[in-house]
């Protein structure tokens, strides 16, 4: 998901959508398409505006170059992020799909594993972390017992620090319920309301990022200069690139390395 506004980051995002700006040495988007990539996902649906969609069709083309497809889909108004699955029913077919904001940050060796199935049919996963502004955020609210209750969307007063990070991973049914989803308050078809349906069943893993994973939303100033600062540091450490589709694509024998052309 790559739409919405990006009034946290006004003015730069005035004539840019907030997805392209710089986060060290590439556009923020190439993020969260690597850590796709290092998951084994080649077949990509990205979803902006009507207004910016051309822009990253001009940066990442069919993405053939990288050995995996990318397909594109407007949305008209930013409704929500539940909004996203039903534009992309027709794209996921029958398969179990995962869901990434495009200004998340996830940096680490174990990012390659976060991307996974539930463990079983009509199920749901996704990883959370602690934050010092859990208002921001939907976060996790225990019940008596300490296990997962309900996800609460931008509490003035959460009922934890514990934050359900972008990052969703859905059994194919969760394409029909977000169809059958409400607006709510706020006049968007929230994530957190789907993933409410999955935990009031007992279906959804609310699981901790791994030792080592660091997560940044990058939609605010101060914290995208946070996500270069840790990227320029990552790699300065490791000696490569984090978000070098390329690499990637190479080292997952997707493509010739000489050559760059698609295997």
């Amino acid at each position: 998901m790559a739409g919405g506004t990006g009034t946290r980051l006004l003015p730069a995002t005035r004539t840019v959508n907030k997805h392209l700006l710089p986060v060290h040495g590439a556009p923020m988007i190439l993020y969260p398409i690597a850590l796709l990539m290092r998951s084994g996902i080649r077949d990509i649906l990205l979803i902006s505006t009507p207004r910016h969609l051309a822009d990253f069709r001009a940066l990442l083309g069919d993405g053939a170059r990288w050995g995996v497809r990318f397909a594109y889909a407007v949305q008209p108004r930013p409704e929500g992020l539940a909004q996203g699955l039903v534009i992309g029913r027709d794209f996921a077919g029958h398969d179990p799909v995962c869901l990434i904001l495009g200004d998340n940050i996830v940096l680490g060796d174990a990012v390659g594993r976060l991307c996974r199935p539930p463990d079983a049919p009509g199920g749901a996963l996704a990883w959370t972390c602690p934050v010092d502004d859990p208002s921001h955020y939907g976060v996790v609210a225990r019940d008596d017992q300490g296990r997962p209750a309900r996800i609460v969307e931008k509490a003035a007063h959460p009922p934890s620090r514990l934050a359900v990070i972008g990052l969703y991973c859905y059994d194919r049914e969760a394409l029909d319920l977000a169809a059958r989803l409400r607006p709510s308050a706020r006049g968007e078809y929230e994530i957190t309301d789907l993933n409410n349906l999955f935990l009031e069943r007992g279906a959804m893993r609310l699981e901790p990022l791994p030792d080592g994973v660091e997560w940044i939303d990058a939609g605010t100033p101060a914290s995208l200069a946070l996500a270069s600062a840790r990227v320029e540091a990552r790699e300065r450490e490791r000696g490569e690139r984090v978000a070098c589709l390329e690499e990637i694509a190479a080292r997952a024998g997707w493509i010739a390395p000489a050559t760059g052309s698609a295997r």
